[in-house]
């Protein structure tokens, strides 16, 4: 068994990562180490990730997401000015198709006045200036809005923590936690570790983290998978910047929409479908007992019965090429199939409460001496360096 850490991250993700970064930052004199069960950083949820630099403009007013979001990604811009890490303020469209969406559209634009966002509603004519292919009767232009690549600000924050004397190590699966009363220990395929606090950032595994520390998070994390499309290279120039549908205020996801990407191209998705297994990226690839999971937890039970006509179009849009092109004809009406090529797929971790409900904001749970950060979807990414170091600011963080 090693030497007490003062503090022990599970998952080497941008949130873990992050944490990791700013317990560093606040406590230089105690040791941190960094626990991930893959060989290289970032490879789950966080290097899967589309690259956007989210406003804020969506989330409730006072909310986690609201707060974390418009500091995390100023913080954000900071560090990659810092660290000469690429990002671009490109903006972005959130589009009205049809009148009956600009109410809703006209909610999200009072939201964003709400939480500070720099953002107006403009003219069909006015969307046309900014994107020439797009379609709608009105849109919110969010100027501020921007793209960056997540896996190397991991990368570069990994070069921090072991400059700073964090220890970070890889094929570190995690298999028991037992939690006293002075401090944890934690056993992985590495090794036991012992430290006096522990912080949970598993993602997909968080809920299961939690519960084998002893812990009861409420929720289950259930796997949903976002499909994409790429577009081909000579269909790129029908994308400025960043278009993105008015949202289904009722489901916590997008909509299918286009991002151009900071290292070129552009992504057009995604579509959300149950995943068969936590880290079922291929479309046929079914883990037997994580599936049994989710099809018999009450809670996702109650989600697809209250959500089923939604889930079947996501189904249909899964297995049909031509339903998804009809999905993105709506926001830009020149594209056609032979403007796709398949891209490769993510997987969201939505905690899932039993009631059927989806957590829509970020949800920590702290049992003991462990800190469980349980449910952290989008704009979590753009959040992370604010959500570090609230973590590391927390009371608790003292002992």
């Amino acid at each position: 068994m090693t030497p007490q850490a003062g503090f022990l991250i599970v998952g080497g993700g941008i949130i873990g990562l992050s944490t990791a970064y700013h317990l560093l930052k606040r406590f230089p004199d105690r040791k941190v180490v960094v626990v991930e069960k893959e060989d290289v950083l970032a490879e789950h949820q966080t290097g899967h990730n589309s690259g956007v630099l989210h406003s804020g403009i969506y989330y409730k007013p006072g909310s986690l997401k609201a707060k974390n979001c418009r500091e995390g990604k100023r913080a954000m811009e900071e560090f990659c000015t810092e660290e000469g890490i690429d990002f671009e303020i490109c903006g972005k469209v959130i589009v009205g198709v049809t009148e009956a969406e600009v109410p809703i559209m006209e909610n999200i634009f009072e939201r964003g006045k709400a939480n500070g966002v720099n953002c107006e509603i403009i003219s069909e004519e006015r969307l046309r200036e900014i994107e020439p292919h797009a379609a709608g009767v009105k849109a919110i232009h969010v100027p501020e809005a921007g793209i960056v690549n997540y896996r190397q600000v991991c990368e570069r924050l990994g070069e921090r923590i072991r400059a700073g004397g964090g220890e970070i190590l890889l094929n570190a699966k995690v298999t028991g936690i037992e939690t006293g009363t002075d401090e944890v220990v934690v056993k992985s395929r590495q090794g036991e570790f012992r430290a006096k606090r522990v912080v949970n950032c598993g993602g997909l595994y968080s809920d299961r983290i939690a519960r084998l520390a002893g812990g009861d998070p409420g929720v289950k994390i259930v796997p949903f998978r976002g499909e994409y499309f790429e577009l081909k290279p000579e269909a790129q120039s029908l994308v400025n910047h960043l278009i993105y549908p008015v949202p289904d205020p009722a489901f916590p996801f997008l909509g299918v929409h286009f991002t151009r990407m900071i290292e070129g191209g552009v992504e057009c998705g995604p579509n959300a479908v149950l995943a068969f297994a936590r880290e079922g990226y291929e479309k046929f690839k079914i883990n037997v007992g994580e599936l049994f999971e989710s099809l018999t937890y009450p809670g996702f039970l109650k989600l697809a019965a209250n959500h089923w006509q939604m889930g079947a179009g996501e189904m249909w849009r899964s297995v049909s090429k031509a339903a998804f092109v009809k999905a993105l004809s709506r926001l830009l009406p020149e594209i056609s199939a032979n403007d796709l090529e398949a891209a490769p797929a993510g997987v969201r971790a939505q905690a899932v409460s039993p009631d059927g409900s989806m957590v829509d904001d970020f949800l920590i749970v702290k049992h003991q001496r462990v800190t469980n950060i349980c449910n952290a979807p989008s704009p979590a990414a753009t959040a992370s360096l604010n959500i570090g170091k609230r973590i590391a600011e927390q009371p608790e963080m003292q002992v």
